[in-house]
């Protein structure tokens, strides 16, 4: 059986679709606040930086180069050569002073800006044309630079995480050919983003997953009722409850429409059952008046030629009314050892003298009409007897209940094969009226098998004979 990871049910699927929706905006909007914030902390660096470079070389462009030297040698001396974790150093237990749990309240997407391209840009515009900018990852850390301190947004980042700070050497050089090459450090990792931001997308989606889990089973409530509702019609004729007229107006319209159609199908079967056994029972009196009369003629070959008439007659009668009785026989389901079943069917045409057989074995008792269900296979085996000299019954258990019965006769045109469920139909050939029967049998073991949300089908069976198939659904 092959698993699938999307629900099944409409409930299912609405929720499912719904949460995913939620967490991909959820992400989305997620990673657009993390690139705005790298894009405001990579402009903002990028300006401290640019300023602090056009500063310093602006002061030092109109020097010569002794006085450029003693210029670089006082800056070396300032608190800009220290090293960066050391610029923003603060005794422990001052204000200010570092602390550990700082960093925890960020977290960093890894957002990748061009930092080399924006800094290059924005110290050719401070600057000038008459500058030569380079702009590399620092290869050697050793080497003389002039250090710049860090901004002051982001020195408790360097303070906490100094070793993964990204070294970047800018070598300006001046219109005299010679070059200063400046030391700029930035915290990698992408936009830090507050936690604080991710608990409350946290909530966020789960008060969504929360409404839109109401709201699905709002939707999907109704529509369930309603197919339960739609799947007990036919089953039997006992008027099954209406329909709650309740959710969205399309929702209540279909209600609404469901039970309208409910009560016109009810109207028309009560109608055409009181009226076809009303008048099948009425038959039997004029039936009875012509028998007697029958009896009466001194012609014993036509006594006996009417005789068999008035027999078929009061056959198809009986067999009418049985009809209409059992659509509304009132019988409660039941659990039904369907095993046992079939094998007091066997026993009890055995004891007539026919050749049944049972093979395979039901799972588990079936929920049903006993009586019903008993007279479905009943008429089943009785033909497959009649007409095929024996019967071989096979049971198949799983998700449906499927019961084989088959005989070894001539079988059925294929034309044939639906027609002969139609009430009082009989075929011309091997099933006429000389070898017994109304033509309700088959009408009959249909509508008990479609009574219990089942069907039952006749086809040809392979090296000869017919094959009825009934199929009684397990309840879930």
């Amino acid at each position: 059986m092959r698993l699938s990871l999307w629900p099944q049910s409409l409930f299912g699927r609405l929720l499912a679709a719904s949460v995913a929706a939620v967490l991909f905006a959820q992400a989305v909007a997620l990673l657009l606040i993390a690139q705005e914030r790298e894009h405001f902390m990579l402009q903002g660096s990028v300006r401290e930086w640019t300023r602090r470079i056009a500063d310093a070389t602006l002061m030092l462009a109109p020097l010569d180069g002794a006085q450029r030297a003693q210029a670089l040698t006082q800056l070396s001396e300032t608190q800009a050569l220290r090293p960066p974790h050391m610029l923003i150093h603060h005794p422990p237990g001052e204000p200010g002073g570092p602390r550990h749990e700082l960093g925890r309240g960020f977290l960093r997407l890894p957002l990748l800006s061009d930092f080399e391209k924006a800094l290059r840009e924005q110290l050719r515009v401070a600057l000038g044309p008459g500058y030569g900018i380079e702009i590399a990852p620092t290869a050697d850390p050793t080497s003389t630079a002039v250090v710049l301190p860090v901004p002051f947004y982001e020195a408790h980042e360097f303070s906490l995480h100094p070793a993964s700070a990204q070294r970047y050497d800018v070598t300006v050089r001046f219109t005299d050919g010679d070059a200063v090459t400046y030391r700029v450090l930035r915290m990698p990792g992408g936009a830090p983003l507050p936690r604080n931001l991710f608990l409350n997308l946290t909530l966020l989606v789960l008060l969504l997953v929360i409404v839109l889990y109401l709201a699905a089973r709002n939707i999907t409530r109704p529509l369930s009722d309603l197919a339960h509702a739609a799947d007990s019609v036919g089953r039997d004729t006992h008027p099954a409850p209406q329909l709650a007229e309740r959710g969205a107006r399309e929702l209540r319209d279909a209600a609404r429409a469901f039970n309208t159609m409910q009560d016109r199908l009810r109207r028309y079967l009560d109608s055409r059952t009181r009226v076809l056994a009303a008048m099948s029972h009425d038959l039997k009196t004029p039936l009875t008046r012509l028998r007697l009369q029958v009896e009466a003629l001194d012609n014993p070959p036509m006594q006996a030629r009417i005789g068999r008439e008035l027999d078929e007659m009061e056959s198809m009668v009986r067999e009418a009314l049985s009809l209409f009785r059992g659509m509304d026989d009132g019988e409660p389901p039941t659990e039904i050892d369907v095993d046992e079943l079939l094998a007091q069917i066997a026993e009890e045409f055995a004891d007539m003298g026919a050749a049944v057989t049972v093979s395979g074995r039901a799972l588990r008792p079936f929920t049903g009409k006993p009586q019903a269900l008993k007279r479905c296979l009943t008429n089943l085996v009785a033909n497959a007897v009649k007409f095929g000299t024996r019967a071989e019954i096979h049971i198949e258990d799983g998700a449906d209940l499927i019961v084989r019965v088959r005989d070894h006769g001539p079988g059925i045109p294929e034309e044939e094969l639906e027609r002969v469920f139609e009430p009082f139909y009989r075929l011309e050939s091997s099933r006429n009226r000389d070898s017994g029967g109304t033509g309700l049998g088959l009408s009959i073991a249909r509508d008990i098998a479609q009574s219990h949300g089942g069907s039952l089908r006749l086809a040809n069976a392979v090296g000869g004979g017919l094959e009825a198939t009934l199929r009684l659904p397990r309840r879930r």
